[in-house]
């Protein structure tokens, strides 16, 4: 048997150029370079700059940037998904598969051991022909991987398109409801140059040397081991891999709006980086929020068709909130303004990053789910785990300004049956996702299953 080796391992880093999988790709990369392992992260020029301040370990984490091709169509300058509206990735999607030579060149002169990636779904076949192991790293919830059936035959031809599971998927529960099919249609839609998401994700998974997921077996074990045993191959899983917090500073401008409240009381909305909702929806969402009577935080990006957040706001909106109710449509520090004592409530779109920011945070969480992702993530946590209200929709995806209210009242009245619940659950699994060795136990065990990979020959 061969011994575990223990020199250090040199990894290269490849995610797409989205705000969603560069984040929790370099989250990984700080946890891996504490502890000694060098990283070559392949990124687009721009978004070194922006992810710049998220290196922790700048002498062992080298950011490597590209240039970004021309593509018919793609505004100049644009380089992640945040610069474009979702209609326009795929595009975005052909530019990055344009890097390869450049990714190629840099592989070619860097010799890694590891090449993590997700969507460059070419990525295998380079990584081989150089010797380099390729590793399919998914910062998207393995149940998500496992509604997508193996590929057996031409998808979209001979495979119809449902919201339901492939057989032996492991949950009854954790799945798309039937007027909520049409969601699915996107992954077949063309995603780059003659290729569809789901051939793209599942190309990468098919003809990798291994499979990691960004989560942990006490949640999704299930679904790891769906995927292992549908694809033959190692599912490696890193944990959350949440950074540590960092204070926040008295002075910084959230902190201080939210000290002039009463702890537990705001609520604070936010949606990622490449949510654009409708007007008429961005509306009903303040209106909802309004109607609750509590103060709240709101970071959005502004709806499609507005440029700016102030013109999108409901008539008469400002005058009637004043000072308790704040719309920003930038940036703001979400992990801290969770962990401020007087945010009550989260209103997430459960993505991927928030759900696990959510449930090690105290607030309570409301989700409004968009894409299928962060739909089965919202019946993780509303139905299994039952730590979160899912706010009632119509079958067109609409909620309605009442809707959003009753979803906050209904976890933050001190009185109410269902918030009492999802406050002890909630409780129980920040204690067991925040405790002493839970994380880095997982990144222990994953370096050690790198190890073992690059062993076996």
């Amino acid at each position: 048997m061969a011994m575990a080796r223990s020199t250090k391992l040199h990894i290269a880093m490849y995610p797409w150029f989205a705000f969603g999988h560069l984040t929790p790709y370099l989250h990984l990369s700080n946890e891996l370079a504490e502890r000694g392992h060098k990283i070559t992260f392949i990124l687009p020029k721009k978004a070194q700059s922006q992810l710049q301040h998220l290196n922790l370990h700048p002498t062992l984490i080298t950011f490597h940037p590209l240039t970004i091709p021309h593509v018919d169509g793609l505004p100049p300058g644009a380089e992640t998904a945040s610069d474009v509206p979702f209609f326009m990735h795929h595009l975005l999607v052909t530019a990055m598969d344009r890097t390869a030579d450049q990714v190629e060149a840099a592989l070619r002169a860097l010799k890694p051991d590891f090449l993590l990636f997700d969507f460059p779904y070419w990525a295998p076949t380079l990584a081989s022909k150089l010797g380099i192991k390729s590793i399919y790293y998914s910062a998207v919830c393995a149940a998500a991987l496992a509604r997508h059936p193996v590929p057996g035959g031409q998808v979209g031809k001979d495979r119809p398109i449902t919201a339901g599971p492939p057989p032996g998927y492991p949950s009854s529960t954790v799945v798309l409801r039937p007027h909520e099919a049409w969601m699915v249609k996107f992954l077949y839609a063309p995603f780059g140059e003659g290729v569809n998401l789901y051939q793209r994700l599942t190309t990468g998974m098919k003809c990798c040397d291994a499979i990691s997921i960004r989560t942990c077996h006490e949640i999704e074990g299930a679904f790891c081991d769906y995927l292992a045993s549908q694809y033959g191959k190692p599912v490696l899983l890193t944990g959350p891999v949440l950074p540590k917090p960092l204070p926040t500073p008295s002075e910084d401008r959230w902190a201080q709006w939210l000290s002039g409240f009463k702890p537990g009381s705001v609520i604070f909305c936010a949606f990622g980086s490449q949510n654009f909702p409708e007007k008429d929806q961005f509306q009903e969402l303040l209106l909802g929020l309004e109607l609750t009577g509590l103060p709240f935080l709101v970071a959005l990006k502004p709806p499609t068709g507005a440029a700016t957040i102030e013109e999108a706001l409901p008539e008469g909106f400002q005058e009637r909130v004043g000072g308790r109710g704040v719309v920003h449509g930038g940036w703001v520090p979400q992990p801290s303004i969770l962990s401020h004592p007087s945010v009550g409530c989260f209103v997430s779109h459960c993505g991927f990053g928030s759900m696990w920011e959510s449930l090690t945070s105290d607030p309570q969480i409301v989700l409004v789910p968009e894409l299928p992702d962060q739909i089965l993530n919202t019946r993780q946590l509303a139905e299994v785990l039952k730590v979160a209200v899912e706010i009632e929709k119509e079958e067109n995806g609409w909620f309605s300004k009442k809707s959003l209210c009753r979803a906050v009242r209904s976890v933050m009245d001190e009185e109410s049956e269902v918030g009492g619940l999802v406050r002890k659950n909630h409780a129980k699994w920040k204690e067991t996702l925040t405790s002493q060795g839970f994380m880095s136990n997982y990144i222990e065990n994953f370096v050690q299953q790198l190890q073992q990979l690059l062993d076996k020959k």
